[in-house]
């Protein structure tokens, strides 16, 4: 963190302000120094900023080098004895490295700013118009063009939607710790220009595709191993741009505004990135299908490449005006040494007088007992605190060790939530609506893919309804300030769920029965409107409500992994999707009977998927309330990590006030 954070930098310092105090302090001097440090540089950023030009006193920047040999937390007084010996050398070589960070952020004093917004959330933007308007109707390009079956093409996109949402974990761990943001946001810009041009040229050449038949009673025929390859190929790229820029582009962006000390403009750019994101997936589940349905898909695969030129130019036009921070080590890597360490020291015998690697943040925390196994990775021995200097570098400190412990805590419950999205992915109310009236006028017929905005929208009211008008309501009842708390929601959503495929199972019966009827009467797509809405409502409750768990749950150092959690769900569900898919598939078409997912959903019987869907959505809740009964228990016994004021979040309240 450079020492100039907080300071208005649009203003040029005056050269007098160039010097540095370095001050080294023993642990147990932080506390009121950090006090000192407070109030001197709220002197200096205010006589700095009332008059620049008439500078009657030197203010110099000071930076406190905190102790940075870990010791060992046991009562024998020698072992941090020997930690002093080491203290001088290792400060002297962060002074020096903190000086070199000083220097490079004079460097970076006259870029980003609000002017690099554009750039960064138009390149989001348009990414999302062009993946999520290819996507939206892609089940019906699939069995059109390349003749799928309905359940290959959903297990495809299954696939594909997996792949995208894993592959933004590896993005995210790429641009933190080896290539950096903006290069990785420009690496899958590219990336994604490439994949959704392939997937337009598909459309375009003849022999990309496979013939529309071979002759008069023989049907269509199948795609070949390269033409399937080359549209694999086009998915592929899509999924490595999209992981790419998804992960990476919204924590640029705060990026260009960290040396402003304004928590509004911060929580300003968050609300326009998604507000930006939401335009998005409105334009591209509206416009864009509308386009493919009316002018067919070489026109309508035209406007996602047009989408990606722009986002591709736009994130590169602004390039000489972003703040590009330096990489730091992944935040997993202190976390597998953990788990190295503690599979290394698996035979040693944990005594009551051991001592533990600890860290030098202000407030420490105090090593649990519960997933005692994983204390072994922190536990300093006799060896080790001979050769302090070298050695304790490969010790993991009880911070990394209750870090793993939270992350291991939650995972049960994060479990219980991978079928919702199995729920929330299905492409066939896509197929339902294909054969329903969508007819709004004569003339204007909604488009099928187009209902899923239905979700987004409730979504989009129901957040804020919640937030101004059910929280006060509720807090009055339950006395919690979140109106109901966190695992409650979450289980409230689940609820949803079952209802939401019982609806989708009788709606689709009754849609079913009328069309085998042989009457002139067609459902009305609007039909389809309440299980859009429930599952909006699904979203809104347990999937929102795990991200907000995972943030309580983690400690803040450990924040940004709670995205990565959320994106393995997505991840892991859709591999559920697939896999179940491909099963409920093979199963019912034995014999040569018809598949309940028959690509002609009259014949089929989605009804009874949906109900098997249900069922198991049933079974999850109960699993879901033993996860919370396992949760509560290890809660009840123990201090929670993320209570832990650690050093970030202690700055961070400092520079507010």
């Amino acid at each position: 963190m450079s020492p100039f954070d907080g300071c208005d930098h649009s203003v040029d310092r005056p050269s007098n302000t160039q010097t540095f105090l370095i001050i080294s302090l023993p642990p147990n001097h932080s506390n009121n120094i950090t006090i000192v440090l407070s109030i001197y540089m709220k002197a200096y950023q205010q006589s700095f900023l009332w008059n620049p030009q008439s500078l009657n006193v030197t203010f110099a920047p000071i930076i406190i080098i905190k102790t940075i040999v870990s010791y060992p937390s046991c009562n024998q007084s020698n072992h941090r004895s020997t930690m002093g010996t080491h203290l001088n050398q290792e400060t002297s070589s962060v002074e020096a490295e903190l000086q070199s960070k000083l220097l490079l952020d004079d460097h970076h004093v006259q870029k980003g700013g609000l002017r690099t917004m554009p750039f960064i959330i138009v390149n989001e933007a348009f990414e999302k118009v062009a993946s999520s308007g290819v996507m939206a109707n892609m089940i019906f390009y699939l069995m059109e063009v390349y003749h799928m079956e309905a359940a290959t093409g959903t297990i495809v996109l299954s696939i594909w939607t997996a792949l995208s949402n894993g592959l933004s974990v590896v993005g995210g761990v790429i641009s933190d710790a080896y290539l950096g943001r903006f290069r990785v946001i420009a690496t899958g810009s590219l990336f994604s220009l490439v994949g959704v041009t392939f997937l337009w040229l598909t459309s375009i050449l003849p022999q990309l595709t496979p013939s529309s038949c071979q002759g008069p009673d023989t049907g269509y025929s199948s795609p070949t191993r390269a033409q399937l390859g080359f549209l694999y190929a086009s998915f592929g790229l899509m999924s490595i741009g999209s992981a790419c820029i998804r992960p990476c582009s919204i924590a640029f962006g705060a990026d260009q505004l960290k040396h402003r000390n304004n928590q509004r403009l911060i929580d300003s750019y968050f609300n326009w990135y998604y507000a930006a994101n939401t335009v998005s997936i409105v334009i591209a589940t509206s416009v864009v299908v509308y386009i493919q349905d009316q002018f067919g898909w070489r026109v309508g695969f035209a406007v996602p490449v047009l989408a990606m030129l722009c986002s591709a130019l736009m994130f590169l036009l602004g390039s000489p005006l972003y703040v590009k921070v330096k990489v730091d080590k992944s935040p997993f890597s202190g976390l597998t040494q953990v788990l190295i360490v503690a599979f290394r020291n698996r035979k040693i015998r944990l005594l009551p007088g051991d001592c533990y690697n600890h860290s030098n943040d202000i407030d420490q925390v105090e090593l649990t007992d519960s997933l005692r196994f994983l204390n072994k990775a922190c536990v300093v021995r006799d060896v080790d605190i001979g050769s302090l200097g070298s050695n304790s570098c490969g010790i993991p400190t009880v911070e990394n060790v209750e870090s793993l412990k939270s992350l291991i805590r939650i995972i049960p419950i994060w479990s219980s939530g991978i079928i919702l999205f199995v729920n929330v992915l299905q492409t066939f109310p896509t197929l339902e609506a294909e054969k329903m009236n969508r007819k709004i006028t004569s003339r204007f017929e909604i488009p099928a893919a187009s209902f899923s905005l239905l979700m987004l929208l409730t979504i989009t009211i129901w957040i804020p309804f919640y937030d101004r008008v059910m929280v006060p309501f509720l807090a009055k009842f339950t006395h919690e300030p979140r109106g109901l708390n966190l695992k409650t929601r979450m289980g409230v959503g689940i609820i949803l769920s079952i209802i939401t495929m019982v609806v989708s199972a009788i709606v689709e019966t009754i849609r079913r029965d009328l069309a085998n009827a042989n009457t002139m009467v067609v459902m009305s797509a609007m039909w389809l409107v309440p299980q859009f809405v429930l599952l909006g409502l699904t979203e809104a409750f347990n999937a929102i409500g795990q991200l907000e768990f995972y943030y309580s749950e983690l400690p803040n150092s450990m924040s940004s992994l709670a995205m990565v959690m959320f994106m393995v769900s997505m991840t892991v569900a859709s591999l559920v999707a697939s896999l179940l898919t491909n099963i409920v598939d093979s199963v019912t078409g034995q014999g040569g009977g018809v598949s309940w997912l028959s690509s002609d959903i009259d014949e089929g019987h989605v009804d009874y998927y949906y109900w098997l869907l249900s069922f198991l959505t049933l079974l999850n809740f109960v699993y879901y309330l033993i996860c919370c009964r396992v949760h509560r228990s290890f809660s009840s016994s123990e201090s929670r990590l993320s209570h832990v004021v650690d050093k970030e979040r202690f700055d961070g309240i400092e520079g507010k006030h």
